[in-house]
C-alpha cells in the first residue's frame, strides 16, 4: 500500500461524517424553508440539533448500516422530548428525507468510485 493509498483511506471517514453533517443541515434548512420559518442560524441549529445528536450517536455505534435508522430514530426521540409532540406525518417525512440525503450521497460516491476504478487507461 502506497502513502497515497493510506492518506486517501484515512480521509474517507472524515469525508463521510462531513457529508452526513451537511445532509442533516440541508434537511433542517429545507424543512425550515418549506414552513416559512426564519433563516437565522440559531433557528437552523435548533432544528438540526436533535438529528445531529442522532447522527453522532449513530456514528458512535459500530454498525455502519444503522446510521440512517439511528439518526432518524434518535433525532425524532430527542425532538419529542423537547417539544412533547411528534406528528406521524413529520416522522415519516423526516425519515424519508434523511434517507434520501444520507443514502443519496453514498450512492453517488459509490458510483463515482466505481467509474474511476473501471476507467480505461
Amino acid at each position: 500500500m502506497t502513502y497515497s493509498d493510506r492518506v486517501t483511506r484515512s480521509r474517507i471517514p472524515a469525508l463521510a461524517i462531513t457529508a452526513d453533517i451537511v445532509s442533516v443541515i440541508v434537511f433542517a434548512a429545507v424543512g425550515r424553508a418549506s414552513h416559512d420559518e426564519s433563516a437565522d442560524v440559531l433557528g437552523l441549529l435548533a432544528t438540526a440539533a436533535p438529528f445531529g445528536l442522532g447522527l453522532l450517536a449513530a456514528w458512535a455505534t459500530p454498525l455502519v448500516r444503522a446510521r440512517l435508522a439511528g439518526t432518524a430514530a434518535i433525532g425524532l426521540l430527542v425532538r419529542l422530548a423537547f417539544l412533547d409532540r411528534l406528528p406521524l406525518s413529520f416522522a415519516v417525512v423526516a425519515t424519508c428525507a434523511l434517507g434520501v440525503l444520507l443514502l443519496g450521497w453514498r450512492g453517488l460516491a459509490a458510483a463515482v468510485a466505481h467509474r474511476v476504478a473501471h476507467r480505461v487507461r
